[in-house]
C-alpha cells in the first residue's frame, strides 16, 4: 500500500512523495489515529510505527525515477524494501501526480534541490538513494552536494559522460512521432513495446512502461507529463559530463547496468572506479528499464549491496 505525502520543494514546487509501507503512526489506545495523521487504514490492520521497519537512526530509502517516469514505476522495489527499510518514491517536479510549472526552472539543481528538500522535510537521513537514469544523476549530485544526509546510492543505467546535442535533436523528434492521443491503454502498450520506429525488437515491458505514465482524457489517452517539459529537463544534463560530481560521492555506491541498456560496461566500470567505495553489478535480458522489465533480477543485483551498506 502506498499513501500520498505533498512536500514543497525547491522553489515552493509541490510535490508528490508515496510511502511504500506496511506500516502508519501509531494508534492511541482506542485504536484512533493521531492528529494530523493520514487516515489510512490497511484491511485487517492496525497502525503500526513508522520505526517498525528499521532500527532508530537507520533512516530510509528515497527511490527517483528517470525522465518520464513516475513513482508507481517502483512499486515492486519498494514492497521488497519495506520489509527492512523505510521507503519513499518521489515524483519528481513535472513528473506523475507532482506540480509542473510552466516555465519550470527544469534544471539539476531543481531537482536536486527537491530531493534534498523530501530527505529533510520527511526525516528520511542518513537516506539510501536509489536512481533510475535521470534519477540516478539527481541521487549523486545530492551525495555529493550533500554527503552527511546520504548513507548509500544505488545507481540504475545512467551515464556519467555528456549525451551530447544530437541525441538532444533526436529526442526532439521521437517525441513529434508519438501518436498522442492514444485511443486505448493497449493501444499505448503495442506502440511504445512493438511500433515504435526506435525500437530493434518488441519490448512488451517498454509498453507497459509507457501505459503506466497515461492519462485518460476527453478525446484519450495522454502522457501525464508536457514533452516540452521533458526536453527541458533532458536539456539540463545532456550536454555536460558529470564525472567530477561523482568523484565527490563519499558513501557506498553501486552502478547497475542492464545489459542491453545504455551505459556500457566499460563506461559503467569507469563510473566504478571513479567513486571512492563503488561496486559494479549487471543484469541479464534486461534494457534501460532493468528495475521494471527484470525486478527480480534486479533485486538480485541490489539487495546484497544494500543489506552490506544499510544494514539494519
Amino acid at each position: 500500500m502506498a499513501r500520498r505525502i505533498d512536500v514543497s520543494g525547491s522553489g515552493g514546487v509541490r510535490l508528490a512523495a508515496w510511502e511504500f509501507a506496511d506500516r502508519m503512526p501509531a494508534a492511541d489506545p482506542l485504536g484512533r489515529a493521531p492528529a494530523g495523521a493520514v487516515p489510512a487504514l490497511l484491511p485487517g490492520r492496525g497502525y503500526r510505527p513508522l520505526e517498525a521497519a528499521g532500527e532508530p537512526g537507520a533512516g530510509g530509502v528515497l527511490l527517483l525515477h528517470g525522465l518520464m517516469g513516475r513513482a508507481a514505476h517502483w512499486a515492486e522495489t519498494a514492497r521488497w524494501l519495506s520489509d527492512r527499510y523505510r521507503v519513499v518514491a518521489l515524483d519528481q517536479r513535472g513528473h506523475g501526480r507532482s506540480e509542473k510549472p510552466v516555465g519550470g526552472p527544469y534544471v539539476l539543481d531543481a531537482y536536486v534541490s527537491d530531493a534534498e528538500a523530501v530527505v529533510e522535510r520527511l526525516g528520511l537521513a542518513p537516506v539510501t538513494l536509489i536512481g533510475h537514469a535521470m534519477g540516478a544523476l539527481t541521487a549523486w549530485r545530492l551525495a555529493a552536494r550533500r554527503p552527511d544526509l546520504v548513507r548509500a546510492l544505488v545507481i540504475c543505467d545512467m551515464r556519467a559522460s555528456a549525451l551530447g546535442a544530437a541525441t538532444q535533436r533526436r529526442w526532439g523528434e521521437w517525441f513529434k512521432s508519438w501518436p498522442v492521443p492514444f485511443a486505448t491503454l493497449a493501444d499505448v502498450r503495442r506502440w511504445f513495446g512493438q511500433e515504435d520506429p526506435t525500437l530493434d525488437r518488441p519490448a512488451p515491458a517498454r509498453g507497459d512502461f509507457y501505459a503506466e505514465v497515461m492519462a485518460e482524457r476527453a478525446d484519450g489517452w495522454r502522457p501525464l507529463f508536457f514533452r516540452r517539459q521533458m526536453l527541458m529537463a533532458r536539456e539540463a544534463y545532456a550536454h555536460d559530463a558529470h564525472w567530477e560530481e561523482l568523484a565527490l560521492v563519499e558513501c557506498p555506491a553501486l552502478v547497475v547496468r542492464g545489459l542491453d541498456g545504455e551505459l556500457g560496461r566499460a563506461e559503467a566500470q569507469e563510473m566504478v572506479r571513479v567513486l571512492p567505495q563503488g561496486r559494479y553489478a549487471e543484469v541479464a535480458d534486461a534494457g534501460h528499464f532493468l528495475h521494471y522489465d527484470q525486478p527480480a533480477a534486479w533485486r538480485r543485483a541490489a539487495e546484497p549491496f544494500l543489506r552490506a551498506a544499510v544494514p539494519v
